[in-house]
């Protein structure tokens, strides 16, 4: 090392702090190999390391300990909340780390640092639970959780002890995280009971009632404050001790937003008519072997569809209710419904997709008039984007919930005016809402401007009213564009119809090689396969 590079390393030293002019004069650095120096910075360097660590330790310590949560009351609630789901690695907590935070682990944050719920506990340490899982991108505008939070009133029913256990102690591999994914890495989505548990599940006890000495937190402004805009909680309720997001939940509402351009509305209202009522939907879902399920059959309440009010005219939107719903249940529909939208399929094939059971044929008939046919094992077909999807509501007993703003307690004036809630709470959306009409507007004019210059393919759908033939003997050379929802599109020169496609093992043969394929990983040493799943009721998963 050259001398004059030296006064730089001892000045270095005397600026990493007084201690160092102490142990050694600064002018005994002089004589220093470059190899010595360099020994002595990475020492020092790993030393300022160890104490910065262990003083950030002391510090987050010793503000932990500032607040005992066992020193507040606690009280049981149900949030109401939206969020954007494309901005998430779906809904629920994941084990594993993933490219987007996903909007359970956003939410607990948030309440954390509000010290509404102690962090080191988890969410199993509050009694977290959810209405139902949403898959990566898919959306919702009233999804519901139910935990227990700290309250500013007493008198409520407080969280009863876990088996003796203290309630915080946190557990090294808690039930509520889940890690299922699909082909595509894509997380499952989630639902309620099926509709067989449901009819034996009755309300939750009462809601507690006391009489609050104070105004309860303002748990909707609070919350809005620190989560992202991408999700926001619009409302409150106070719950049972015993009430299940999950459990108690009556219905779910799903909105799928699509665009009618070349589409032949009527095929499509009298294909989704045919879903309402009971029926097996093995053939429009994804089987997942995780779960073992072996009863197929769900309750649809209504299916149709009908214009988006105040939106372009040729945008429309699927309603679909029902008690319970399967893995990726709508997005299956959704395809089906858009190859009779196409004139590819006829509305009669939904029918035939649900006639699954040889001792329970169906009675109804096909357009002809001739018998359906019976389709035990479900015909390969991709499923429709997820970005349209909408989780819109979920339904409970009026005895189980009562939604609620912040201030409804006598005595806060100007509610109205919170930060995070009431209107402005509304300006933020409605904000949002502007800002994506002018991404919209312009996109438009993007659009606009290049048909100056270039002109669109001849439409070929719906064949219904271009009066083409989907076969290649009519339609030699054509590339077909089959719309799959949110402008995506599933291209083919040749059409193959949906009941004539290579078909899927049947349910007991899939269920049996998941199982057979655990055994051999379990006999093999492994530590677990799929334990977060594995034996786990039926969530569904939308």
């Amino acid at each position: 090392m050259s001398r004059s590079m030296r006064p730089w390393f001892r000045d270095r030293f005397l600026r990493s702090g007084s201690h160092l002019g102490d142990m050694l004069p600064p002018n005994s650095y002089h004589n220093w190999t470059r190899e010595e120096l360099i020994e002595r910075l990475t020492a020092l360097d790993r030393r300022d390391a160890r104490s910065q660590s262990s003083g950030d330790h002391q510090t987050k310590a010793s503000k932990q300990k500032l607040f005992n949560f066992s020193a507040h009351p606690t009280r049981k609630i149900a949030l109401k909340f939206c969020y954007s789901g494309w901005a998430y690695n779906g809904l629920a907590f994941q084990i594993s780390p993933t490219p987007l935070p996903t909007v359970e682990e956003t939410i607990f944050k948030a309440l954390a640092k509000l010290k509404l719920v102690d962090y080191d506990a988890g969410p199993e340490g509050c009694g977290w639970e959810r209405c139902g899982r949403t898959d990566r991108g898919v959306s919702a505008a009233g999804q519901v959780i139910s935990l227990w939070v700290r309250s500013a009133q007493s008198g409520h029913a407080g969280r009863p002890t876990l088996e003796g256990n203290d309630v915080r102690t946190p557990s090294p591999k808690p039930s509520f995280f889940v890690q299922q994914f699909d082909d595509d890495g894509a997380i499952q989505e989630g639902d309620i009971a099926p509709s067989a548990e449901l009819a034996l599940a009755g309300p939750s006890s009462a809601v507690p009632s006391p009489t609050p000495e104070k105004p309860e937190l303002r748990y909707v402004s609070l919350l809005n404050r620190v989560l992202p805009p991408t999700i926001r909680v619009y409302a409150w309720s106070p719950i049972a001790p015993d009430f299940s997001a999950r459990f108690a939940c009556r219905w779910r509402h799903y909105k799928y937003f699509f665009s009618l351009r070349d589409l032949d509305l009527d095929r499509m209202r009298d294909g989704a008519a045919r879903l309402v009522g009971d029926h097996d939907f093995r053939n429009v879902c994804k089987v997942d072997p995780s779960k073992q399920i072996t009863n197929f059959t769900r309750t649809i309440k209504r299916a149709d569809i009908s214009a988006v009010p105040d939106e372009q005219d040729d945008m429309y939107v699927f309603d679909l209710v029902g008690s319970g719903f399967l893995y990726h249940q709508v997005r299956h529909i959704m395809a089906i419904l858009f190859l009779v939208g196409t004139g590819l399929e006829k509305p009669s094939v939904v029918s035939a997709l649900l006639n699954t059971d040889p001792a329970l044929p169906t009675t109804t008939t096909d357009e002809e008039g001739l018998p359906l046919d019976l389709v035990d094992r479900k015909p390969e077909y991709q499923m429709a984007d997820g970005l349209p999807l909408m989780l819109w509501d979920c339904g409970y007993d009026d005895s189980d919930v009562q939604w609620r703003t912040d201030g409804a307690e006598p005595g806060v004036k100007d509610a109205a005016l919170l930060p995070g809630s009431g209107a402005e709470l509304y300006q933020q959306l409605l904000s949002t809402h502007t800002h994506s009409r002018i991404h919209a507007t312009l996109e438009s004019h993007f659009l606009s401007a290049v048909a100056r210059h270039h002109t669109p393919s001849p439409p070929l759908f719906p064949l219904s009213h271009t009066g083409l033939a989907a076969s290649t003997r009519d339609n030699s050379g054509v590339v077909m564009q089959i719309p799959l929802g949110a402008g995506t599109f599933h291209r083919t020169a040749k059409y193959v119809p949906l009941l004539s496609r290579r078909r899927q093992d049947n349910v007991a043969m899939i269920n049996e090689r998941w199982l057979n394929k655990k055994s051999n990983k379990l006999a093999d040493g492994a530590d677990a396969v799929d334990h977060h799943t594995a034996g786990r009721p039926d969530e569904g998963d939308e």
